[in-house]
């Protein structure tokens, strides 16, 4: 069984997704005291977080940015405030999803079964070899010999899309349908954004240009090591 925690500081809100997951075949906790959210998020150990947006005394757009540097626990932002800065933020601080209340139950939980999906798709092989590295799915990281560099959630994503297509330029509209299952939660820049992000990753453990920009066509990842130095 796996367990969702519900970050909602909404009483009637929180008690009605927790009696409607635990009948969908989940554990459902529901968080009741706001001092301490992020410690309470990394200590849980659930499959995957619930967060709202507007919490007591902070912001869950803050918390969720902090969880990011600990933890790749897939994150689905659940807000009253649908306006597009909100939903963009969301997605650069590492959320999977971006729901706005109301919304659908049956729709929410639509989404969460595809990320769970596709997290327990990536867990179940730990480490895969790259020629020269070795992307470490279990970890979220990158890791060449002595040397390894961390990756957030879409980061990971991205690259292990990109080592499935390697050697073939893949377009940036099939990145974006890959990470999120559709366009309408990203933008262009997000993933812009993403990849500039990966290329200074590499760099930093010798891994330089490996992805090669197409103009007008996409990206192209290639295992011929180019060291940079």
């Amino acid at each position: 069984m796996q367990k969702i925690l519900i970050v909602e500081d909404d009483e009637k809100l929180r008690h009605e997704l927790k009696i409607f997951l635990e009948r969908n075949g989940y554990e459902a906790v529901g968080l009741e005291k706001y001092d301490n959210i992020l410690q309470e998020m990394i200590q849980m150990n659930a499959a995957l977080i619930l967060l709202d947006i507007n919490l007591p005394n902070t912001d869950g757009q803050y918390i969720l940015k902090e969880f990011r540097k600990v933890s790749d626990v897939p994150v689905i932002m659940i807000t009253s405030r649908d306006n597009e800065m909100d939903e963009l933020l969301s997605m650069h601080y590492g959320a999977d999803h971006y729901v706005t209340k109301p919304f659908n139950t049956q729709i929410l939980l639509a989404k969460m079964i595809a990320i769970l999906k596709r997290v327990n798709g990536v867990v179940s092989q730990e480490k895969i070899e790259c020629g020269s590295f070795l992307l470490n799915l279990s970890k979220s990281r990158i890791e060449k010999g002595d040397k390894q560099v961390e990756l957030t959630g879409n980061e990971l994503k991205i690259i292990k899309f990109l080592l499935k297509n390697k050697e073939k330029i893949v377009s940036r509209e099939d990145i974006m349908n890959n990470l999120w299952d559709s366009e309408a939660f990203i933008d262009d820049n997000t993933l812009t954004v993403n990849i500039t992000r990966i290329r200074r990753k590499l760099e930093e453990i010798g891994l330089a240009d490996m992805i090669e920009t197409k103009r007008g066509q996409g990206y192209i990842l290639s295992l011929k090591e180019n060291t940079g130095v």
